[in-house]
């Protein structure tokens, strides 16, 4: 396991372009003050929009199989159910 690099609080308050640059870019870091871990910082995980057809295949490869009947059956018991109405009862 890789050790993310520590940063003092003055280092994030007077390089915080720098790092958040850095961060931004993948890198995480661990905040100390006064010597003592206080916090992380870590890049978000970003979601991608678009997956192309070959990635799709590529995640699709080992997929379970579908059973059409049972599919449709289960979207037809969850559209009824919540069609019905609490207050019909």
């Amino acid at each position: 396991m890789t050790t993310q690099p520590e940063i003092t609080q003055r280092d994030l308050r007077s390089r915080s372009r720098e790092i958040m640059d850095a961060v931004e870019h993948g890198q995480s870091f661990t905040v100390t003050r006064d010597g003592h871990e206080i916090g992380e910082l870590i890049p978000l995980r970003r979601r991608r929009r678009f997956v192309s057809r070959q990635d799709f295949a590529t995640m699709s490869r080992h997929a379970p199989s579908i059973d059409a009947g049972s599919f449709r059956a289960d979207q037809e018991v969850a559209s009824t159910s919540e069609t019905d109405s609490p207050y019909d009862r």
